[in-house]
């Protein structure tokens, strides 16, 4: 994998289609250790606070990428290309608590440039990311009543906000 990199001010995505439709791999931990976690997904943002670019991801504190989230300073992001829609499907669907299912995806982690939070070698994205900021969501503060269907096990996400410290493409 050659990893190419994109100034952070010049980086521009469809970001409702690459969180919605196209899926990312969230990935914590240090790659150096042996110790992360990886998990699938689909509700997130890019944008601004504080002056600094940042992504934001959500994840339930029943799933065992939360604990790594606690844990960890830094985070990635990956894309991929469509031919890794099953191995997206199977980290976002199977816990990495019971067995090794990044070994499973068939997916291959390698150290980040930026990070200790690995990447893939499949990535055609790789966003990497220094947690800044966290919350719990706070279901007396939905707005929307439409929001409290997502959660009918009460298990109400912590947002976190990371700034974007590299953004990488791959080249063949």
């Amino acid at each position: 994998m050659k990893l190419t990199p994109i100034a952070i001010e010049s980086w521009s995505v469809k970001a409702h289609e690459l969180w919605a439709n196209q899926w990312l791999l969230l990935t914590v931990g240090d790659f150096a250790a042996g110790r992360f976690n990886a998990m699938t997904v689909a509700w997130g943002s890019f944008g601004t606070m504080w002056g600094k670019p940042c992504a934001q991801v959500v994840v339930r504190p029943t799933r065992f990428t939360f604990e790594f989230m606690e844990k960890y300073p830094t985070f990635t992001l990956c894309a991929f290309p469509d031919t890794h829609r099953a191995d997206l499907q199977l980290l976002g669907t199977r816990s990495g608590r019971n067995g090794d299912k990044i070994a499973e995806s068939g997916l291959t982690p390698v150290a980040s440039p930026n990070v200790h939070a690995p990447c893939f070698s499949e990535a055609e994205l790789v966003v990497e990311c220094r947690k800044i900021y966290y919350d719990d969501f706070k279901p007396a503060q939905f707005l929307d009543a439409e929001i409290e269907k997502n959660y009918p096990n009460k298990d109400y996400h912590r947002i976190y906000y990371g700034e974007i410290v590299g953004v990488w493409k791959q080249h063949a």
